[in-house]
């Protein structure tokens, strides 16, 4: 048992680090505008084929293509922040989400008109890393490198570069920060393009290990749902320990019982988490 277990919690927590970025982006939006952004999973998948129409077109290597692929998805989180979120930053909470979900459904329009829902692949391998009875694609190994290699630059930026501390001191209270004279309203736009950016790179992670379509980011949104609440709104150390509960979870879970129980698992998580302790793992008791 121990020579199954023991690789499928390791493919799982592997997995899980590319679940975390992709929560961190939804985190951050949740955590400091109050805006639940019901556009991410299509967000996600357009990083999925930024990084697929790049390299086949191009052939740069997909982590390269990340930067591009990263880039754009700032440029779109603050575009659509301008358009569709700002007007309605400070109305009821059905407002933002009715929002942020026309975008979702033009994204995903959109996106089925001119890329169909045929599954795409990105033909790229870096071979498989084996220790023991351990075998993992490197890819994967990749993914979770640059997964904390992400986290640590958010982290430094939103602690120690001052757009950052501006970030959490309007995520703290805008009114007092805009006294401080703080631009809020640039701050908010930097937040919800860094939340997209950071959905765009997990999409172009996931990428390189699972096939996708246009509709293929649903699945990854309802996930960092799950783990925004198991970690903690706006902690991006707390979606990667979100991540990688669920991720060992999902890699644990088809030793003992079917693969379709995951979902049911993994939601049930989600309940027992937002009952037990509201605010999260790694999240404020107050």
């Amino acid at each position: 048992m121990s020579d199954i277990l023991l690789p499928s919690l390791v493919d799982g927590l592997l997995l899980g680090f590319v679940y975390g970025i992709a929560a961190m982006g939804l985190s951050l939006i949740w955590g400091v505008m109050d805006v639940i952004n019901l556009s991410h999973g299509p967000i996600i998948a357009l990083g999925m084929f930024g990084i697929y129409l790049i390299f086949t077109n191009t052939g740069l290597n997909p982590y390269l293509a990340l930067f591009v692929v990263a880039l754009a998805g700032l440029l779109l989180g603050m575009i659509i922040y301008g358009v569709a979120v700002h007007r309605v930053i400070d109305a009821p909470h059905l407002s933002t989400l009715l929002a942020t979900f026309s975008v979702n459904m033009i994204i995903i329009g959109i996106g089925t008109a001119l890329l169909t829902t045929t599954p795409r692949n990105i033909d790229f391998t870096l071979g498989s890393l084996s220790v023991g009875p351990i075998t993992v694609p490197w890819t994967r190994v990749a993914a979770a490198f640059a997964t904390m290699l992400v986290t640590g630059l958010l982290y430094l930026f939103l602690y120690v570069s001052r757009p950052g501390k501006y970030i959490r001191a309007v995520a703290n209270n805008r009114v007092a920060a805009e006294l401080m004279g703080i631009p809020s309203a640039r701050i908010l736009a930097l937040s919800f393009g860094l939340g997209t950016m950071l959905a765009a790179i997990a999409g172009g992670l996931i990428a390189t290990f699972f096939p996708f379509t246009i509709l293929s980011g649903g699945s990854y949104e309802l996930k960092s749902f799950v783990i925004c609440v198991l970690g903690g709104l706006g902690n991006p150390l707390g979606a990667l320990f979100g991540g990688l509960i669920l991720g060992g979870l999902e890699g644990l879970t088809p030793a003992f019982m079917p693969t379709t129980w995951v979902p049911v698992l993994e939601f049930g998580l989600f309940v027992l988490i937002l009952l037990v302790r509201p605010s999260g793992l790694l999240g404020s008791k107050s």
